[in-house]
């Protein structure tokens, strides 16, 4: 079964991000309870004073069609929408391939060998 990512970019009034951010935890820990979440963060992009980073890793196809149909989500989408929501952008993909970012002798490498 592969994994899911999803990425997103999320602008909000830059005067309110931190806020956004800070209120914002209750449903990101939400979501971190739900069954297969592997990972789920937001973050301030430091190079955008108004763009939030959103970070998701899931299970499965079925762990995020659940996640969508949750509480955690729904009201996510709600709470974001009060602070000056100007853009976002997000996209899933679906992993067909995982290895380390660093091989056996410790350097970078981009083969999944």
């Amino acid at each position: 079964m592969a994994k899911i990512l999803i990425a997103a970019h999320i602008d909000v009034d830059p005067a309110q991000r931190e806020q956004c951010l800070k209120t914002g935890k209750p449903f990101i820990d939400g979501a971190l309870t739900q069954e297969g979440c592997l990972c789920y963060s937001w973050s301030a992009d430091l190079d955008n004073p108004a763009r939030i980073e959103v970070f998701e890793e899931w299970t499965s196809e079925e762990a995020l069609a659940q996640h969508f149909k949750n509480v955690h989500y729904i009201s996510m989408r709600d709470h974001i929408a009060k602070f000056g929501l100007t853009n976002a952008v997000s996209a899933k993909y679906r992993v067909d391939a995982e290895g380390p970012v660093y091989n056996a002798e410790g350097q970078p490498t981009p083969s999944f060998d």
